[in-house]
């Protein structure tokens, strides 16, 4: 069996929604290339009209003046970020001898002005890198962030950038809806597998479509009588409605049969062995066809479940995962707590004070956090009425 590390999603990714949304110079390498999911590649004596084609972002030579190049990237999914990876391949010459790397939290969708007003936090000091090379960074800042920028002294070329952590939602978003409890985009994560031979199952639960069949899960051919599953941990404990298995683009190799199983455990605890009593029906094991996306709509809401686990017989290739469904109360109200307490006090401010909060109020709830369980710290009035919808949520 495989297993996969909690919080190894990349938030910058272009599949999560990730953009570079601005840079002090691309004169060789467009600064969209940092982002592209592929690995980067390189084909030496390649040129166009800017010189030799390079598969990241690179910018001109800095010849004495001051200053050194930057780029901002706009994560795809805000959150706790752990580590950075500054990724240098195919950069030999031309690789930057140094790199820091900042964030910053901010409502909405800033344009430029305002992200270069906002309040960036170092989490990666300055710190040198080599040409050719993964260049990996432990970031121990514990604030969720929606933005990072790099910065490289004083210029060079870096082939792509990742941010990987834990997802951290605004939850604010889900009041009044169903949603992809599974899904990446709000913090969902493939914990196991029993097998990844030809693609990860990492992949089903990504918010996109899968283009190929080499985007989707494929296990080997089994010559058992046994089968194939997944794992996934959802991103809050909910009810579920409705279970899509995703089958496109496998015509002659995709899974004959789904049974799903689901299992109600405390926040943080591992799903248990995939031959665990705790498992429970969700979906009785069904004949799916290939290439196709197959809704099952349940005809009561679901028990409630933290993790749910696909079987797949007796192996073959699935595409995608979606499991629709409504956050219970009390997942609801951690996740309105996690997502509070984690914000920078600069977003935090904006926050409370579009909502009306006067300026005393907001210094006292910011001294309160961590909020926890009890509110009883706030001060009473319109702070405490804000924060307690935003936390429980609006019906």
């Amino acid at each position: 069996m495989n297993t996969f590390p909690l919080g190894s999603a990349d938030l910058a990714s272009r599949r999560l929604g990730g953009s570079v949304v601005s840079a002090s110079d691309e004169s060789f390498g467009f600064k969209e290339n940092l982002l592209v999911p592929a690995a980067p590649d390189f084909t030496p004596g390649r040129y166009d009209h800017r010189g030799e084609i390079v598969d990241g972002w690179e910018t001109r030579r800095r010849r004495g003046e001051p200053g050194h190049d930057w780029a901002v990237v706009r994560l795809g999914a805000p959150g706790v970020i752990t580590r950075i990876d500054v990724d240098t391949s195919f950069f030999t010459g031309n690789f930057p001898p140094v790199c820091q790397v900042e964030a910053c939290g901010l409502e909405g969708y800033p344009a430029s002005a305002e992200l270069a007003a906002a309040d960036w936090a170092e989490i990666v000091p300055v710190s040198p890198l080599k040409g050719d090379s993964h260049n990996l960074f432990t970031v121990t800042d514990l604030r969720r962030f929606t933005h990072v920028r790099l910065s490289i002294h004083p210029d060079g070329g870096v082939a792509r950038l990742r941010v990987h952590g834990e997802v951290v939602p605004d939850p604010r978003l889900w009041d009044g809806l169903t949603i992809d409890l599974a899904s990446q985009e709000h913090g969902g994560l493939v914990v196991a597998a029993s097998d990844d031979f030809y693609s990860s199952a990492e992949v089903l639960n990504r918010p996109d479509r899968a283009r190929t069949m080499g985007e989707g899960w494929e296990t080997g051919r089994r010559r058992d009588d046994g089968h194939d599953f997944a794992v996934i941990n959802l991103a809050a404990t909910g009810r579920l409605r409705q279970i899509e298995i995703d089958t496109s683009h496998f015509k002659y190799n995709a899974s004959a049969e789904v049974e799903l199983h689901g299992c109600a455990l405390v926040d943080g605890t591992p799903p248990p062995p995939a031959d665990s009593s705790s498992w429970f029906r969700l979906l009785p094991r069904t004949a799916v066809r290939p290439d196709t996306r197959h809704l099952f709509t349940l005809d009561r809401p679901s028990a409630p479940v933290t993790a749910v686990r696909i079987d797949a017989y007796p192996d073959g290739g699935i595409s995608r995962v979606r499991l629709v469904g409504a956050p219970e109360p009390g997942a609801r109200r951690r996740a309105g707590l996690r997502w509070f307490d984690r914000l920078p006090d600069s977003q935090a401010t904006a926050c409370l004070t579009g909502a009306g909060v006067s300026a005393e109020d907001v210094s006292a709830v910011l001294a309160a956090r961590p909020l926890g369980e009890d509110l009883s710290a706030v001060p009473a009035g319109l702070a405490v009425t804000v924060l307690t919808e935003w936390i429980d949520g609006r019906p």
